[in-house]
């Protein structure tokens, strides 16, 4: 145990060595594509108001982000991982194992996760069943425990009430944290609405996730990159098509794309801080305590992003269309960030 101690206090010394030798002298920030614009104008603000170098960041998926991020610590790895969910038990295993061992989460509000089109089409009105027998792999049939390959090409066949048009959404790729939250509770949720599967969660619960979890690949399902712009801009060319990317995202394009209600409930900044919009979830980053005091500008970031002027009830981030969190959440994310509490576990 003393050997191991001993190896553990030499890493850590040899992190901060190399980390001071290579003089990088910038924050790394990666990861999801929506906290990109949160952390992007936090990063403008403070490059413009201190005398430290504007953060590098880059929009990544919170997947991808993970893995530059539990890489290990030192120079060539990130500081800061933006993430739409939070951090999964394996990401935290795989820091661990590269000597990424204090992991500090900070939750800085929440989004809402949208289905779009543009904004001279029809709008939708979905309900989370609607989504998933458009978007899974495979569908119940009548007969109860029966599955079969996604026959469905048109909305009016998933939904009467629906337009007779072509079933094609554009959305993020395995990687995004978008994608993870949108399946678990958009499509898992209407997965529920069948008793039999719904049942099969206590019984077999890797079968239970497999059919409400596995998006279809024939085509109807449009995998569009880490790149919500170009989302955008596919939905323009096609009045017909559908995309999934964050409210925060839909606010800052209205011009442009509108987006559906989900079980009669719109998509927008009261009826996700309420709780009425089901399709809304919490957003993080995560830090390397070991490189807090070794690259310059970190503390002050980190203060500059859970200030209230930021991250408050009236903050610039509800402007770029951040959910806040309530006063006393946000007090005490703000308290354990400033003390490093709030470790990842």
């Amino acid at each position: 145990m003393k050997a191991l101690k001993k190896i553990s206090l030499l890493a850590s010394l040899l992190t901060v060595t190399q980390i001071q030798a290579a003089g990088r002298d910038y924050i790394s920030v990666v990861g999801s594509s929506t906290v990109y614009p949160f952390s992007t104008v936090v990063a403008e603000r403070f490059g413009k108001s201190t005398s430290f170098k504007t953060p590098k960041i880059e929009s990544t998926g919170t997947g991808g982000g993970m893995k530059l991020f539990c890489k290990g610590t030192g120079i060539d790895t990130p500081d800061i991982s933006n993430a739409s969910r939070r951090i999964k038990a394996s990401e935290l295993t795989m820091c661990h194992q590269n000597g990424v061992n204090h992991v500090v989460e900070v939750l800085i509000g929440y989004d809402g996760i949208v289905v779009a089109n543009d904004i001279h089409a029809k709008t939708f009105n979905l309900t989370r069943k609607d989504l998933f027998l458009a978007l899974a792999k495979e569908v119940p049939t009548s007969n109860e425990g029966e599955l079969v390959a996604n026959p469905y090409t048109l909305w009016s066949q998933v939904n009467a009430q629906l337009p007779a048009v072509k079933i094609e959404v554009l959305g993020p790729p395995p990687t995004s944290g978008t994608r993870d939250a949108f399946v678990e509770l958009a499509m898992e949720a209407g997965c529920k609405n069948f008793p039999w599967i719904k049942a099969t969660k206590s019984s077999d619960k890797a079968q239970y996730k497999s059919i409400c979890h596995t998006i279809r690949e024939d085509g109807a399902y449009i995998e569009a990159g880490e790149n919500d712009n170009l989302i955008i801009q596919k939905l323009q060319k096609n009045p017909d098509a559908l995309g999934i990317f964050g409210f925060s995202f839909l606010d800052q394009n209205a011009d442009l794309v509108k987006g559906a209600l989900i079980d009669g409930a719109a998509p927008e900044f009261a009826t996700i801080a309420s709780g009425e919009y089901p399709v809304s979830r919490p957003l993080y980053f995560y830090v390397k305590k070991a490189h807090v005091a070794e690259i310059p500008g970190m503390q002050e970031f980190l203060n500059e992003f859970i200030s209230e002027k930021a991250m408050g009830e009236t903050g610039y981030l509800t402007d770029k269309g951040l959910i806040p969190l309530d006063v006393d959440k946000f007090n005490e994310v703000k308290t354990d960030t400033m003390q490093m509490n709030n470790l990842a576990l």
